[in-house]
């Protein structure tokens, strides 16, 4: 025989020898389960209910009555005027106070005291109060409860079972539902 007879011979042998050690071909299609769609009657709908509670703004506003000191500026003559008699009167009770340097110190803070004391009584005597309308403004929440459908209970019955499941919408007068049959093992 040639060599090429027998390879392929052997390879001939090898095959069936292969197709005897496997298991038939149906045994894969048995255990695989095949599913298929139906429609089965639906018996009962029940809306599933849950209260929400909702809050709507709104605002309120108001006129309120705000009163406003008008301070004189410095460069009025008569607050100005009396911040520097008071400035000078300070300065001369911190003079008197101190003593070598300190007395510097001592004149240099009458001053200040002085002119503060002074710019503050002249603002108060001339100073004016007036009133001023503001509109103030609040967001206030009302609060109230809703109910909201959640989902849907529904019942419904296939080859003589009643079955309950919950979907999110009515499903009408009948359910699709997927069969599935499998070998019982």
């Amino acid at each position: 025989m040639s060599a090429v007879r027998v390879s392929m011979a052997v390879t001939g042998v090898l095959l069936a020898g292969v197709a005897m050690a496997s298991p038939p071909s149906y045994a894969r299609y048995e255990r695989r389960a095949s599913s298929e769609y139906e429609y089965a009657p639906v018996t009962h709908v029940e809306p599933i209910v849950r209260q929400v509670r909702v809050e709507t703004p709104s605002r309120e506003c108001y006129d309120d009555v705000r009163y406003v000191e008008d301070r004189p500026h410095i460069s009025d003559p008569e607050v100005g005027g009396r911040t520097l008699i008071g400035g000078i009167i300070g300065g001369v009770i911190g003079h008197q106070i101190g003593s070598g340097r300190g007395r510097d110190a001592a004149t240099v803070a009458g001053a200040t005291i002085g002119a503060a004391v002074g710019y503050d009584a002249a603002a108060r005597r001339s100073a004016s109060v007036r009133e001023e309308i503001v509109q103030r403004c609040e967001t206030r929440y009302e609060k109230r409860y809703e109910e909201r459908v959640d989902g849907y209970r529904v019942t419904y019955e296939y080859n003589g079972r009643e079955y309950t499941t919950r979907l999110p919408y009515d499903p009408g007068e009948r359910i699709r539902v997927k069969v599935a049959v499998a070998v019982a093992e």
